[in-house]
């Protein structure tokens, strides 16, 4: 929407330079031809004044049927256009009372600007503006300045507002003959007849009303000024997310999108423009996180100025997973630190949490660890993961708890790169090797456990030569003395038992250990 600024019509510009020429001639000889002269000028400024008020307040009209159909975007320029022309009306009535009051003080308390008496009266106007009691004139020149301040300020064509600005300038006046220039009010109604005096303030009413009007116009074709220019329409269907986990809940913004396809905006993503202008932002997935990333568009609307719109979001990225389980083997070992991997697709690990019944489960960076407590006792794991901002239960998977496995017992050496090695009898084994290990030690390692054990006790049997077995206990986990001493005895081929094993796990039960046979080569 917008309007044309209405300029003056021809007749209006034939009063104005009529009202030029008998002002010069006003300065020559007072006639009754120039009183006639500024009569008619005086009619045709109030014909025009009527005109000039007329298309203002049609174009008011306008702007307020505007903004009773459009609240949102008309009623800040319908606001504007009410407090210039509240303005206008105030400084055009108080232009009116100074014309009545000159008139009255020619012609008595019954003067009418209309039909002026005492047109050659020279001393009237001076009386009611320039006056040292009353300072009317200053006091006009000052509202007029303060007006014109006013409403140019509300006119973004520059052109324009300096047009505006010159019709209602109160700038000093130099006049020939005379070397200091005069101020306005002085040089308008110092020995004026009451006749021009009128005049000069209803031509004055006609530029406040012209100013006005351009006020208006410019306003009007404000309102729309900002606007985008559009030349396609579409639907677009924006998601919160296309990965949706049961449990939680799928939400899109269904909008009506209007673009310009001739001119499309700039967008820019951490402070750099887009490579291409279509708005499609790609960004390659080399890690995981959540990654956050803002930027704005700049689009240039009908009048030629910029509109920019911010914006910020997220994305997610997460490894390439896929999970196989063993259903039968849906086992954890009391007693013990068991590893538990657990993922959602699609949720970042720290908006994932889980708990474990009987026992406890513990975070140890993206990896947790089960500790069961109760033997025979099943273990539920819930895992609980945040969508939407609220917590949405993802699975409960039930472990069986058994007992940590009997270990396997030991000795424990060194091979000839010193590479630690484990001997656990039935085959040859070497005395010095034997000589030189310490004691006895038990262990899971089977590569999936590994959970070593504490030996708290065995015995060695020995046989003599008649069959006899002599038993020797040992000192802890440790060899003692007297088992040295048999050991250092033994010959190449001879064989003795280790029996009686005792083993303490992480588990806090002790068992006893099948016994293990010891060759000597």
């Amino acid at each position: 929407m917008g309007a044309n600024s209405n300029r003056m019509s021809p007749r209006q510009k034939m009063i104005n330079l009529m009202y030029i020429v008998l002002t010069a001639m006003l300065a020559l000889n007072v006639s009754s031809d120039v009183l006639d002269g500024f009569t008619q000028v005086h009619e045709g400024l109030k014909r025009s004044n009527d005109n000039f008020g007329t298309r203002n307040a049609a174009i008011y009209g306008q702007l307020s049927d505007f903004s009773a159909q459009n609240p949102d975007k008309g009623r800040l320029w319908l606001d504007k256009a009410t407090e210039v022309r509240n303005a206008t009306s105030a400084l055009y009535g108080y232009v009116d009372s100074l014309k009545l009051e000159i008139v009255r003080k020619a012609d008595g308390k019954n003067g009418d600007p209309d039909n002026i008496l005492n047109r050659d009266d020279l001393e009237s106007a001076a009386v009611v503006m320039l006056a040292p009691g009353n300072h009317n004139g200053q006091k006009l020149r000052e509202r007029l300045d303060e007006y014109t301040g006013f409403i140019t300020a509300l006119i973004p064509d520059s052109l324009k507002s300096n047009t505006i600005a010159e019709v209602l300038s109160t700038a000093p006046v130099t006049r020939q003959g005379t070397l200091a220039p005069q101020p306005w009010e002085e040089a308008k109604f110092d020995h004026q007849p009451v006749v021009a005096a009128v005049t000069i303030l209803s031509k004055l009413q006609s530029d406040i009303l012209y100013a006005e009007g351009e006020v208006l116009g410019s306003l009007l074709a404000q309102v729309d000024a900002g606007d985008l220019r559009v030349n396609e329409l579409s639907a677009y269907v924006m998601p919160q997310s296309r990965l949706v986990m049961r449990g939680g809940k799928y939400s899109a913004n269904i909008v009506l999108a209007a673009v310009d396809t001739t001119q499309r905006p700039k967008v820019y993503i951490q402070g750099r423009p887009l490579d291409n202008d279509l708005g499609v932002f790609e960004v390659p997935a080399t890690s995981t996180g959540n990654f956050d990333y803002s930027g704005w568009l700049e689009v240039t609307n009908g009048d030629g100025t910029t509109t920019r719109r911010d914006f910020s979001s997220s994305y997610t990225v997460i490894e390439p997973m896929a999970t196989v389980s063993a259903t039968l083997m849906n086992v954890l070992y009391a007693g013990i630190d068991n590893p538990v991997s657990i993922s959602v697709p699609g949720v970042a690990m720290g908006d994932i949490s889980a708990s474990m019944t009987n026992g406890t489960l513990t975070r140890k960076g993206d990896a947790w660890v089960a500790r069961p407590q109760s033997v025979g006792k099943d273990a539920v794991v819930t895992v609980t993961a945040t969508m939407d901002g609220h917590p949405v239960t993802m699975a409960a998977t039930t472990f069986r708890v058994r007992k940590l496995p009997d270990p396997t017992p030991f000795i424990a050496y060194k091979d000839a790169q010193g590479n630690p090695e484990h001997y656990r009898g039935g085959k040859p084994f070497n005395k010095a090797l034997l000589m030189a290990a310490t004691g006895l030690e038990a262990a899971i390692d089977d590569g999936l456990l590994d959970t070593p054990f504490t030996v708290e006790s065995f015995e060695t049997i020995f046989f003599d030569s008649a069959g006899n077995a002599l038993p020797e206990v040992s000192a802890g986990s440790q060899f003692s003395q007297r088992q040295k001493a048999q050991f250092q005895r033994l010959g190449r081929g001879k064989r003795f038992f280790i029996s009686r094993i005792r083993a303490k796990g992480p588990d806090g039960i002790t068992r006893d250990l099948s016994p293990m046979e010891v060759i000597l080569n």
